[in-house]
């Protein structure tokens, strides 16, 4: 059993920097291609609240039709704000992480760090090639 999940999009460079750093732990995580699969009700629901956050934190606005549905206008409800994203799950926010120590939205991605149950286990540079990760597992200091 998977102690680990996370909502994914394969096309979000983010998202698969995440996918890799969970796997550098030896982790298989649970993928779940929201986009393809979208969470129902429910889950997003409770997603929202284990992560703390405001559903219009939640919220994507790049790339998304977040703009032209004028979803920045505050007479959207919170339950308004999830009929959107169950409709268009595109304006979910990714990706999302599941652990057993909390659930996070990983933006930027160095946030799954602090919620992954075990450590990296060698050295881990982004797609665009900054290093996160040491030789030694260790997260590197930020300039």
């Amino acid at each position: 059993m998977n102690d680990i999940t996370i909502y994914h999009n394969p096309a979000c460079g983010t998202s698969r920097n995440v996918l890799a750093l969970i796997r550098n732990t030896g982790d298989e995580p649970e993928v779940i291609e929201y986009l393809k699969h979208p969470p129902d009700r429910a889950t997003l629901q409770r997603l929202i609240a284990a992560m703390a956050m405001p559903v219009r934190d939640v919220l994507r606005r790049k790339g998304t039709p977040y703009d032209e549905l004028g979803l920045d206008d505050p007479k959207w409800s919170d339950d308004q704000l999830i009929d959107f994203m169950l409709q268009h799950p595109i304006l979910i926010n990714r990706p999302i992480v599941v652990t057993p120590i909390a659930t996070r939205l990983c933006r930027p991605s160095e946030a799954v760090l602090d919620i992954l149950p075990r450590p990296q286990r060698g050295a881990f540079a982004k797609e665009d090639g900054e290093l996160v990760i040491d030789a030694k597992g260790q997260r590197v200091a930020k300039p």
